[in-house]
């Protein structure tokens, strides 16, 4: 008996033959359950796709607020060279124009920002410069959302943010941009 127990002890191994089938498995489990989170970019809703040619709208000039990025990343807002730092003013101006003036906007429901940029222009600087106009935006609407609501924009329910945004759309149009250095 007691040679019998020796031979156990020595025979004692663990059997991993079985192992790599295991690793194996963990390795698809964990594959499977992982989420990698990735850059969305920006969330820009684009027109449906139509074969048909657009319909070409006469715009008033009056209406739209041109903003143009070269290739040496130089803002360009309606012919007039401007710095990125008081984009935002210009464009909120330009939208509610306060003043009636002639030169700006009729009503911020026919204000069209229209953005273009050189295929050179910095991916940074086109990022500053549509941020600047989105914010504009935020800041009519959250100006608004305190005035008819008491409460900010973002506190708002989805038909009260509506209301909102009806009153004042956004409505960024960016044109096809131009070849490296055409619009300098």
């Amino acid at each position: 008996m007691a040679k019998n127990s020796t031979r156990n002890r020595l025979s004692q191994e663990v059997n991993a033959g079985s192992m790599a089938d295991i690793a194996f498995l963990l390795l698809i489990f964990f594959l499977v359950t992982t989420t990698i989170d990735i850059d969305k970019g920006i969330t820009v809703k684009l027109p449906p796709w139509s074969e048909e040619p657009p319909d070409p709208k006469k715009l008033k000039t009056r209406n739209v607020f041109s903003v143009l990025v070269n290739a040496n990343n130089e803002l360009l807002v309606r012919g007039e060279p401007m710095d990125p730092v008081v984009l935002r003013e210009k464009t909120k101006e330009f939208i509610l124009n306060p003043k009636k003036m002639e030169n700006l906007s009729e009503s911020p429901t026919k204000a069209i920002i229209s953005l273009k940029n050189d295929r050179g222009t910095k991916y940074e600087t086109y990022l500053e410069v549509y941020n600047e106009l989105k914010a504009a935006y935020n800041e009519i609407w959250e100006e608004k959302s305190q005035a008819k609501f008491g409460k900010p924009y973002e506190a708002l329910t989805t038909p009260e943010k509506r209301d909102v945004r009806t009153g004042i759309p956004m409505i960024i149009s960016e044109a096809e941009p131009t070849d490296f250095g055409e619009e300098s």
